[in-house]
């Protein structure tokens, strides 16, 4: 195997079916302005060569006004209620929804009467039963729905797939992966916020950032999980709604075992390895942006480990949104794909409850 070849150009858009300037700029409705929004898409947005945020959505029309006027290439700012009746619907052609889980449902239903494509954050919504209402309303609207998995284009991730499925590892025997921060300490100090919020997030720690070990795991291994086990606890009074805490067990059909763990209340880290009955395969640090990734890998006698340069993975992320909806070939992750994370999310905590494996069959 010539692993040196996987590395030359190794942050190339290995994904790419149509140059930028072959194709027209994707025009977006950004709904949601919090600031993950702010923070991190629309500087994606505004440096994409591809696409341009041209009309911002917030809960009130001032806020997305202020919003819009700081933002490169905004050209209105209106409210969710205008948004919903079709304000400014000729101004955009697809729909970046970074709202509360629970309110993607309604943001991806008008995008999907208006005849947009859709880029909707993950978890693609707060339970599954909502979530393939998302998958209905966009195949009977024939537009294309993608879930925001920015893993699958973060080009580390891609190149430690690319050596799992050449067999550098040889047969994959075990993944594990973990995803912790202080949730209260880093992000948000409020404990009113909407992540602690069960009826609008659908669940704490494993929705929020367990999804990444999940996710990037199936990934990896090119199949999704038979089976799951799992524990949840919280001992902060502000997830007494959610899990803060959750670990949990998959079962592939490949005879592969996943353990994962996330939480909101532990020190900053993340990783994803792959070991195999030849070597093994690491990203770390894995899930988090602003780090300069890197694989270590391993075989036999041999070790190397590979620093990445930097990516801005929203960037990345959006672009390929861009590049399949303009060239029209087929778009993954697709609303199907993400379905199946909520699905087995909501049994790792049947598994806890019941205390035993639950199957997803």
């Amino acid at each position: 195997m010539d692993v040196d070849a996987l590395f030359e150009g190794a942050c190339a858009r290995d994904w790419e079916t149509i140059a930028a300037d072959e194709a027209s700029t994707v025009r977006f409705a950004v709904v949601g302005l919090g600031w993950f929004t702010k923070g991190r898409a629309l500087p994606a947005l505004e440096a994409s060569a591809r696409c341009e945020p041209t009309v911002l959505v917030s809960r009130t029309a001032e806020k997305a006004a202020r919003v819009a006027a700081d933002t490169d290439g905004a050209t209105r700012g209106i409210s969710a209620d205008e948004f919903h009746t079709g304000s400014a619907r000729e101004e955009y052609d697809a729909v970046y929804v970074c709202t509360p889980n629970a309110l993607h449902r309604e943001a991806v239903e008008t995008a999907a009467s208006f005849g947009k494509d859709v880029l909707c954050e993950k978890p693609m919504e707060r339970d599954s039963e909502r979530a393939r209402d998302l998958v209905t309303t966009c195949e009977e609207a024939g537009v294309d729905l993608m879930i925001a998995y920015r893993m699958q284009t973060e080009p580390a991730v891609r190149r430690a797939r690319a050596l799992v499925e050449a067999g550098y590892v040889g047969e994959p025997m075990e993944v594990r992966g973990d995803m912790s921060q202080r949730l209260l300490d880093r992000i948000d100090p409020d404990p009113d916020q909407w992540r602690l919020d069960a009826a609008l997030a659908g669940g704490g720690a494993l929705f929020d950032i367990g999804i990444y070990p999940l996710n990037t795991a199936r990934f990896l291994l090119g199949t999704d999980p038979v089976a799951v086990a799992g524990r949840t606890g919280s001992t902060h009074d502000a997830f007494d709604e959610v899990d803060e805490t959750v670990s949990f067990a998959l079962r592939f059909p490949t005879g592969v075992d996943a353990s994962c763990y996330a939480s909101h209340n532990a020190r900053q880290s993340s990783a994803i390895t792959v070991t195999g009955t030849e070597g093994q395969v690491r990203v770390e640090p894995a899930f988090f942006q602003d780090q300069t990734r890197q694989l270590h890998l391993s075989r036999g006698d041999g070790r190397a480990s590979i620093a990445f340069s930097e990516v801005d993975q929203m960037l990345e992320e959006f672009d390929y949104f861009a590049d399949r909806v303009r060239s029209d070939a087929s778009i993954r992750p697709d609303g199907e794909h993400g379905l199946v994370d909520i699905q087995a999310m909501e049994a790792v905590y049947e598994a806890d409850e019941r205390d035993e494996w639950v199957s997803l069959s």
